[in-house]
């Protein structure tokens, strides 16, 4: 994973450190072709973080231009298909990333993304673990075909267990140790889930719903029919008047009967085992916390925003506390994408890139903010029809400068088959069929001396 390297510029109040060769360095310190490594799980989990390059400090107080920047993206439980990483795996790296989460999981992860069968990858305790690995299996790709889009990357959030990606490529987290953080997670979070009859109701509610007195009113209607302590909460705020309500089935069912008297215009339940990002997963808490707190985690090389407050990260000690209380809290995915493109008027906005599975996240972020979603790629886990460079603005004016000629072909990044976040189909019509950003495809094809 050579060549990561954050760019030394500030987003949203926060420096881009020079110096994200150190997480390509924690990152290959974890993968089989780093070295012989034993089989066992301890030995998997070790990990080695040499210092930071000279002459870093110095990059650090450079100043570039907002559009250098870039922001990455990682994806959530929801966005996996069957057949997903069949484009990845003639990347560098990637096949080893594939073979040390068969040792740290017990299973053989790429063959369940590649051939399924889908009931199988889309259970908790599979499809988080496929989403993880995936995503950074794209930012290899990335990596591979446009470099400086790593390197000058800024900042970086994750949508719900996409955080612990985010965090091992900035290099707060090992790829091992995180890939085994989110194991526990995931088959913790699968079995709280099968303990009470719980659900997920994705909502599009008018100016005038009042979500939290619904919810409130939900709970009232548990308790008449002798449910104690009922749940029903708002779980995930996706963009202004989309939110997803989780809690006991006969609230969200009470919610669908009682939508007009709500202001909801639509409503849908999702195809989920459980009330995830509420307390009904409080018993996941405390096996998270346990694994979190023999891994090493570090401050993180550039920004990575949280999905429990929508703020950066500011320590290690801060990212295993609010990494826990993730698992029941709301995701706040709206006031996140807030805090990072957060600017002055008149600001550029920086590049943003969705690596891994589905395209849902730039479909959130173009209804959050339409200004940055025009900067917007996505970097897929499909396999290319013919080897190409996914340019972006930034690449072309980049090539311009170093008199490279392009030669820009129009098409549309395919869209992701058989991802299942839902209530991104839901609440907007226009996402099916939606062709991001416009996007192009560009073929560089000679090179002006």
């Amino acid at each position: 994973m050579g060549g990561w390297a954050a760019a030394p510029w500030r987003l949203g109040g926060c420096s881009g450190r020079g110096g994200l060769r150190g997480a390509a360095r924690r990152w290959g310190s974890s993968r089989p072709g780093a070295g012989d490594r034993a089989a066992t799980l301890s030995d998997l989990l070790q990990s080695s973080v040499e210092a930071e390059e000279p002459g870093a400090a110095a990059a650090r107080q450079e100043r570039r231009c907002p559009r250098e920047g870039t922001v990455l993206l990682f994806p959530g439980q929801g966005s996996q298909f069957v057949g997903m990483c069949r484009g990845l795996q003639q990347y560098p790296g990637v096949r080893d990333m594939y073979r040390l989460a068969e040792k740290v999981l017990g299973y053989d992860l790429l063959s369940l993304c590649l051939e399924g069968p889908r009931d199988a990858l889309d259970r908790t305790q599979h499809c988080q673990p496929a989403v993880f690995v995936a995503s950074l299996a794209a930012v290899e790709k990335l990596n591979h075909l446009q470099p400086e889009v790593v390197e000058r990357c800024v900042a970086a959030a994750g949508y719900s267990v996409g955080e612990f990606a985010a965090l091992v490529f900035a290099g707060a987290l090992d790829f091992a140790e995180a890939l085994y953080a989110v194991k526990v997670r995931a088959e913790a979070m699968q079995r709280a889930s099968e303990a009470v009859p719980s659900g997920m109701l994705s909502v599009v509610g008018r100016r005038e719903a009042n979500y939290k007195f619904a919810c409130l009113e939900a709970r009232k209607h548990c308790e008449s029919l002798g449910i104690e302590n009922p749940v029903c909460t708002i779980s995930n705020y996706l963009f202004p008047d989309s939110r997803v309500i989780a809690g006991h089935l006969q609230a969200l069912e009470f919610l669908q009967e009682n939508a007009r008297k709500y202001y909801f215009k639509r409503t849908k339940m999702l195809p989920v085992s459980g009330a995830f990002h509420t307390r009904l997963m409080e018993p996941a808490v405390e096996p998270l916390a346990e694994v979190l707190k023999s891994i090493e985690i570090q401050k993180p090389l550039l920004c990575v925003y949280s999905n429990v407050n929508g703020k950066k990260y500011m320590h290690s000690k801060h990212i295993q506390k609010l990494l826990v209380k993730q698992v029941v809290s709301p995701v706040l995915w709206e006031q996140t994408m807030h805090s990072v493109y957060e600017r002055k008027q008149g600001t550029q906005f920086p590049y943003t890139y969705e690596v891994g599975p589905g395209n849902q996240l730039g479909a959130i972020l173009k209804q959050c903010n339409l200004k940055a979603w025009k900067q917007y790629k996505h970097v897929d886990a499909l396999e290319d029809k013919e080897p190409r460079l996914l340019l972006s603005e930034f690449c072309v004016s980049r090539a311009r400068s170093q008199r490279e000629s392009c030669f820009c072909a129009d098409g549309a990044i395919p869209r992701s088959r058989g991802s299942v976040m839902e209530v991104l189909y839901l609440c907007m019509e226009s996402v099916q069929g939606l062709t991001l950003c416009g996007a192009r495809q560009h073929s560089l094809t000679s090179r002006v001396q």
